[in-house]
């Protein structure tokens, strides 16, 4: 019997997969399909404290071997997440939720996480690596003192255990990571979006209306794992990665190089199945590997195993 559960500090998972934010909706749409008991945890779309439209279209745009999305934190705010979606949600799943938490600023923030906090998400996801608002998001991500002082104010705040998520547009990831951990974070994120952008060759224009938007898929999982790997040898917290992962020797990779779990993103676009093949995979590729723990192999890259 193969065993694909994993942990995430306290918080047991029957298998590391979860669903990305923002390429899921808020679960609950996706439970027509299949049972998304199945899943390890639900990440929610990303969250601010009023409602948002986001960024004017066109903002998505498909490129090679990947996506370019400047959707720009649509959403229907917090109160009606809370009221609304969240209840949907749990009437369908009863697994770990996860509350991607956004802001324009530390008091945002902190409102954001402890609403989320109070309705009883189980882990608050800080989103401080947003490439596709004008202000807030990769702003805060950018440098570890930003990244920490986000960290303080919502810990601060909250019960729940806070996981950072990063940027991979920072210039020291691993700083950053290092600090938002000394700041108090129980967890990291990574990778967000790398920055991208397409032009028309017919007319010169740029695809998508922010010119430069967020790149994911297939294309960006080296760096990814390349970040995940630098950023677990770095701290002592765990880390769930995320970048490009598609399938279950995509997941083996990350937990290989030292994440605790993984979110799929892009490809949930692409194939809205997309989780659930992986979950589905995971048993078969760890037999046929001789794995018969999924704990045991993570960080096994590491110790040169």
């Amino acid at each position: 019997m193969m065993d694909t559960s994993v942990k995430l500090g306290e918080l047991t998972l029957r298998n590391p997969v979860i669903p990305a934010s923002g390429t899921f909706g808020f679960g609950h749409e996706m439970a027509k399909w299949y049972d998304l008991n199945r899943l390890g945890a639900v990440a929610l779309k990303g969250t601010t404290r009023e409602a948002r439209f986001g960024n004017p279209t066109p903002r998505v745009a498909e490129c090679e071997a990947g996506l370019l999305n400047a959707v720009g934190l649509q959403n229907p705010g917090v109160d009606a997440v809370v009221r609304e979606e969240l209840p949907r949600l749990r009437a369908v799943y009863s697994g770990p939720v996860i509350a991607n938490v956004c802001g324009f600023s530390a008091e945002e923030y902190v409102e954001v996480a402890r609403r989320f906090d109070e309705a009883g998400a189980d882990i608050l996801e800080i989103n401080v690596s947003c490439p596709n608002v004008r202000h807030g998001g990769l702003a805060f991500g950018a440098s570890p003192e930003a990244a920490a002082a986000i960290t303080a104010a919502v810990k601060a705040a909250v019960k729940k255990p806070v996981y950072m998520k990063l940027s991979p547009n920072a210039a020291d990831i691993a700083a950053v990571a290092r600090a938002c951990e000394e700041a108090g974070a129980d967890g990291l994120t990574l990778i967000n979006t790398l920055l991208g952008m397409r032009v028309d060759p017919r007319t010169g224009r740029p695809l998508v209306s922010t010119v430069t938007s967020g790149f994911s898929g297939p294309a960006i999982k080296p760096v990814a794992l390349r970040m995940v790997f630098e950023v677990c040898g770095a701290v002592k917290i765990p880390v769930v990665g995320v970048g490009g992962i598609a399938s279950a020797d995509d997941l083996l990779e990350f937990l290989s190089a030292g994440a605790s779990a993984v979110q799929i993103g892009a490809q949930n676009l692409v194939d809205p199945y997309a989780c659930l093949r992986v979950v589905e995979e995971l048993p078969k590729r760890m037999e046929e590997y001789g794995i018969r723990d999924l704990k045991s192999i993570i960080g096994r890259t590491g110790n040169g195993q």
